[in-house]
C-alpha cells in the first residue's frame, strides 16, 4: 500500500540556514496494516506524515502510494490532524462537513446524503448532523474529523497525533474507535503519536525514529491479539514488554 525508500527532508536547502529533519527514512506498509510511528520530540515525525501524504515533497528519496510514485495528495488517501479545531469548518454544519471531500469529487447530493449518514454511524455520531462544530466536544468534534476523512472511501488513513487534545477517557474511546472503523472498513492506517502506549495498544507494528536528522531506529513487530480491550490488551505482559523496549529506545536519543 505505501512504501518509503530513503526519505530525506531538508528545510532552506541551498541557505546559510539549511536545516535536515529527516536524514533517511525506509519503510514500508501492507493493505489492512496498522503502523505507529514514534521517536522522540523534534524526531520530524509531522513532516514525515506530510511527506507521506503528499502535501510536502521530500528532497530525496521516494514515497510510493499504492504502487505509483507519490506526487501530489492521492484521492484515495485521507488525512486526520491533530487540532480538530481549525481543520473543521466551524460555520458549516457537521452533515456540511463531512460532505466538503464528496463535493469536491463531484458525487451527487443523493448519494452523498447516504454516505453522510453512513460515516456519521460509523463513528457514533449518527444524531449531530445538523449541529455546528463549535456545539460538540472535543471528543466530538475529533469523530467528526474522522468521518470526513472516511466519507469518500480511502484505501488508507493517515492520522497525525489525532488523540492528542482530548482527555484520557476520551482518549481511549477514539482510540477503540478507530480500531473498529479500522476492522469495519478494512482501511489501512499509518498513525504518529507521542504516546508509546497509544502505539503499543493499536498498531502491528511500530516504526521508531531516531532524534533529528531523524532514521528508522528499529521496526517493532507488536504481537497482541486482536479485538482488543483497554483494560485487558494494556494488563498482558507482552504489552508490558513492548512499552518498555519503545521506551528504552525512544529515549536514548
Amino acid at each position: 500500500m505505501l512504501s518509503v525508500r530513503a526519505l530525506q527532508k531538508a528545510y532552506n536547502v541551498g541557505k546559510p540556514n539549511e536545516r535536515l529533519a529527516i536524514a533517511d527514512v525506509t519503510f514500508d506498509v501492507a493493505k489492512g496494516e496498522f503502523v505507529c510511528v514514534v521517536g522522540p520530540s523534534g524526531a520530524g515525525k509531522t513532516t514525515l506524515l506530510r511527506c507521506l501524504s503528499g502535501l510536502l515533497a521530500p528532497t530525496s528519496g521516494e514515497v510510493r502510494f499504492e504502487g505509483a510514485p507519490l506526487q501530489e495528495v492521492p484521492a484515495r488517501l485521507s488525512v486526520v490532524f491533530q487540532d480538530y479545531s481549525r481543520s473543521l469548518m466551524p460555520w458549516l454544519t457537521v452533515n456540511r462537513n463531512v460532505a466538503l471531500p464528496l463535493k469536491v469529487a463531484g458525487v451527487a447530493k443523493r448519494q452523498r446524503e447516504d454516505r453522510i449518514a453512513e460515516v456519521l454511524h460509523a463513528v457514533g455520531l449518527g444524531d449531530v448532523g445538523r449541529n455546528y462544530p463549535w456545539q460538540l466536544s472535543g471528543g466530538m468534534q475529533q469523530r467528526v474529523a474522522i468521518a470526513r476523512a472516511l466519507a469518500h472511501q480511502p484505501d488508507m488513513l493517515l492520522m497525525d497525533e489525532p488523540f492528542a487534545s482530548v482527555d484520557a477517557q476520551t482518549r481511549f474511546d477514539l482510540e477503540d474507535l478507530i480500531l473498529k472503523v479500522r476492522s469495519d472498513l478494512d482501511i489501512t492506517v499509518v498513525l504518529v503519536t507521542h504516546d508509546i502506549d497509544e502505539a503499543v495498544y493499536l498498531a502491528d507494528r511500530v516504526v521508531v525514529l531516531s532524534g533529528a536528522p531523524s532514521r528508522v531506529e528499529e521496526i517493532v513487530p507488536v504481537p497482541l491479539g486482536r479485538p482488543r480491550n483497554q483494560l485487558v490488551t494494556r494488563s498482558e505482559e507482552t504489552f508490558a514488554q513492548l512499552r518498555r523496549h519503545l521506551m528504552e529506545l525512544v529515549t536514548a536519543h
